[in-house]
Order: C-alpha cells, then sequence, then structure tokens
C-alpha cells in the first residue's frame, strides 16, 4: 500500500479527549531551557553514520503494548532488509530482549512515563546516546520519545516523528493546552510526521501543527496472526479449555487501564448474559486496572494476565472485543480479523479506517456506551453465520491493507525520502 503524503495548514476537525502522558515542561522553563542544560551533537562529519553503527536509531519510551511491538516490527523488517537498526528504550517490558534476540542494537534510556522534573537529564542522555549511535536518521515513537528527541536534536540529523496518539486531547485538563503548544513548537525539528490513520494527521492539523504528513496505517504480523488449523480452536490453557465446547467465548486483548475501556465492557456484560446466558469472557492482559476490573467481575469473566502470544486466544475466540476510549488506529482488531476472527470495536480515531468497506454497521458501537457495546456483542453472539462471513472478510482486508510488511516499507519510503531531501551535512526542518 502506498502511503499519503501531504502538507497542509490547520483546518477545523472535532478534538478527542486527551492520553495518559501528555508532555509539558518542567517548572521554570521551557524548549530553551533545556536548550541551555544539554551538550547537543553537532551536525556535519561528525553526526553521519559510521560503519557498524545503525542507519536507524529507533527512540521509545513503552517497552510494551502497541507502540513497542510496531518499533519492533520495524526494526525485524529492517534487519531482514540488511538496513541495520537499533533502539534507545527503557529496561523492563519485552521491548529490549526482542530487539537483542533480533540481532539489533539496544541503548539503555533511563525515561519515564511522563514529562517532569528529571526532563533535561532525560534530554541530555538521549542526546548521549544519539551522539555514540551516530544514526543516520531517527524515529521516535510516542509523544515522550518525540518531546526529548525534538529537544535533544533540534534538527541537527533527519527526524521522522510518529506520535501513536497525539499527546492532547483524550484527558483535557490544564495540560491540554501545554501539550498543543509544545507540538506546534516542536514540529519544526521533524522532517517528517508520521501518523497511522488520517483521523490521527487530522487532529493534528486541527491543533495548529504544521509539518510535511505522511499517514501509514497500521500493520500486523499475517503469518503470525493466521486462522486456526482445523481441530486447533480450542487448544488453550486450562483457564478455558474446561469451558463447555458450546459456551460462546469473548477476548479483549489490551492493557488493563482505563484508555483500553475493559470497565465499559465489564459494565456492559451483565446484559450480555441475559440474552446468551453461557457466554464466557477472557480478558488478556495485564496494568493498572487490573486490581478494580477483578472486583467488580462476575464468575462468567476470566483473567488470563499477560501473555506474550496473544494469537492463541484469538483463534479460541467467537468474538474479540475492543472497547477503547481513544486510539488512533489499535493493532488488536487487526489482529484479531487477521485470524479470521469477527470485532466489536469503539467508534474512535482510526477504527473505521482499519475495518473493512461495511463492517462499522455491524462492529461498531460508541465510545463509553455500555448498553450499545452489549447490543452488538449480544447481537455477533447469536449470529454464528455472519460472524463466520466477517471473520472471512477480516482476514482479506488485512492480508490487502495491513500487512505489516506494506507498512514496513512505506515508512522505508519515508526514510528515503528525509534522507534524499537533506542536503549534505545539511540541517532540515530546524531551519523553518
Amino acid at each position: 500500500m502506498r502511503h499519503a503524503e501531504f502538507r497542509q495548514q490547520p483546518e477545523h476537525f472535532p478534538t478527542p479527549r486527551a492520553p495518559e502522558f501528555p508532555p509539558v515542561f518542567p517548572a521554570g522553563g521551557g524548549p530553551d531551557r533545556i536548550r541551555r542544560t544539554v551538550s547537543l551533537p553537532q551536525s556535519g562529519p561528525g553526526t553521519e553514520a559510521r560503519p557498524g553503527r545503525p542507519a536507524v536509531l529507533h527512540v521509545v519510551q513503552q517497552t510494551d503494548g502497541g507502540v513497542a511491538r510496531v518499533v519492533l516490527d520495524l526494526v525485524a523488517h529492517q534487519i531482514r532488509g540488511g538496513s541495520p537498526a537499533a533502539v534507545a528504550c527503557p529496561g523492563g517490558g519485552m521491548l529490549a530482549d526482542a530487539v537483542r534476540a533480533l540481532g539489533a542494537g539496544v541503548h539503555p534510556w533511563r525515561a519515564g512515563r511522563t514529562a517532569g522534573p528529571l526532563l533535561a537529564r532525560e534530554v541530555g542522555q538521549l542526546a548521549g546516546i544519539v551522539a555514540a549511535a551516530g544514526p543516520q536518521l531517527v524515529h521516535a515513537h510516542g509523544p515522550k520519545a518525540g518531546l526529548a528527541v525534538r529537544l535533544a536534536l533540534r534538527g541537527r540529523i533527519p527526524t521522522v516523528f510518529q506520535p501513536h496518539v497525539w499527546s492532547f486531547g483524550p484527558a483535557g485538563g490544564v495540560l491540554d493546552g501545554p501539550a498543543r503548544r509544545w507540538e506546534r513548537y516542536g514540529a519544526r525539528w521533524a522532517d517528517r510526521i508520521v501518523c497511522v490513520s488520517e483521523t490521527e494527521r487530522r487532529k493534528g492539523v486541527a491543533a495548529g501543527v504544521e509539518a510535511v504528513w505522511t499517514v501509514v496505517p497500521n500493520g500486523v504480523d499475517t503469518e503470525r496472526f493466521r486462522p486456526a488449523a482445523e481441530g486447533e480452536r480450542r487448544s488453550l490453557p486450562p483457564l478455558v479449555a474446561d469451558l463447555p465446547g458450546s459456551a460462546p467465548l469473548v477476548v479483549c486483548v489490551g492493557r488493563l487501564c482505563r484508555q483500553k475501556g475493559q470497565d465499559v465492557l465489564l459494565a456492559a456484560w451483565e446484559q450480555v448474559l441475559h440474552r446468551v446466558p453461557n457466554a464466557r469472557l477472557v480478558l488478556v492482559g495485564d496494568g493498572p486496572g487490573a486490581d478494580a476490573l477483578g472486583a467488580s467481575a462476575p464468575a462468567s469473566v476470566r483473567f488470563a494476565g499477560d501473555e506474550a502470544d496473544s494469537a492463541p486466544w484469538y483463534r479460541a475466540a467467537d468474538l474479540v472485543v475492543v472497547p477503547s476510549r481513544w486510539e488512533s488506529m489499535a493493532l488488536t482488531p487487526l489482529e484479531a480479523m487477521a485470524c479470521g476472527r469477527p470485532v466489536v470495536v469503539t467508534d474512535v480515531a482510526g477504527t473505521r479506517e482499519s475495518l473493512p468497506p461495511g463492517h462499522a454497521l455491524f462492529c461498531t458501537t460508541p465510545a463509553q456506551d455500555p448498553y450499545a457495546l452489549a447490543t452488538a456483542v449480544g447481537d455477533l453472539l447469536l449470529n454464528g453465520p455472519l460472524r463466520r462471513t466477517l471473520g472471512r472478510q477480516g482476514r482479506q482486508h488485512v492480508l490487502a491493507a495491513h500487512d505489516v510488511r506494506h507498512s514496513a516499507s512505506a515508512i522505508s519510503d519515508v526514510y528515503r525520502e528525509v534522507s534524499a531531501a537533506r542536503p549534505a551535512g545539511g540541517r532540515g526542518p530546524a531551519a523553518r
């Protein structure tokens, strides 16, 4: 799939509610304060990639979940293509070990989830990592990494920023304004901003962010995420192996937190049981909301905890539900459809762009609406032929539009375009 590129001025577009980690500057400062406290690598020959050094350095704060999986898929694609890559990220989570297993370099970056008093130190450490690694290009993933990378480099090295979810919008409140102002200011230090959906790009434009835009929809590994072979579907751990074969199984995969909306699904579940009394629900994942969700869950709900491989759970499911409060383009629906399973998702950013044509009628509900969610889930659990049709069509749609090889290839095109647009040893968007 060919990506779409835009250079556009702001326009009016509805603004969503704001992410869990809106970037703000430490008290008493802003970009200029950070600039004074950090020794930055200089442009020119000293920052060119040296033999054995990565062509691309990915910088990411989140080491688990969807953003980490996107980074891992990109690194795997780049390594297979003979392009050396490295990742700067905190310890913990699955990302660092998985990157090392691919043969790529890992640079420990001690960075917290939010921007706070330690931001100047985090930016300084990242500047040192970039100077030591000597990449040709830096790709920042997520708002925190985007904040630190752009403050550390200020356009001295070709820079791609991929928000995944904007730093403004979901939570609202006093941090929303500073987050918007930062994104408008920081855009001058990105050669390209990559969005995973057209909706995400429009939100940036509406917020006043002026940039060269590229939309590259998320992709998944369609060989790893594939339909079940005959007789494989109920090959699961003991957690659900004892379920009666006739019990319809609903699976929800995601970090247990407010963003992912499992509390809304639990609020809807009693109504689902009124229509489908033998239905069972499994929540796959872990996170800060685990205790509260466990305390309110009925006996028909089971918790699988964090799973390294979610594919068997998709294959076992009769229906996969993604009740998120906000996203840009979630991976879970794509993974489920790649496994041939139908989905019910909330109608948040990127959702309709990820579904096959015509599926929104059956598969989307408003966010934070337990009644609508229960109705959609119940309708599909009671309609086996429709579920099978949606599952087949979903698999074909992901193969055609959301295979990870397509998205990784489109990102490689972005790297080539960004590098080609730079004069030798020159500075990029910092001059804008």
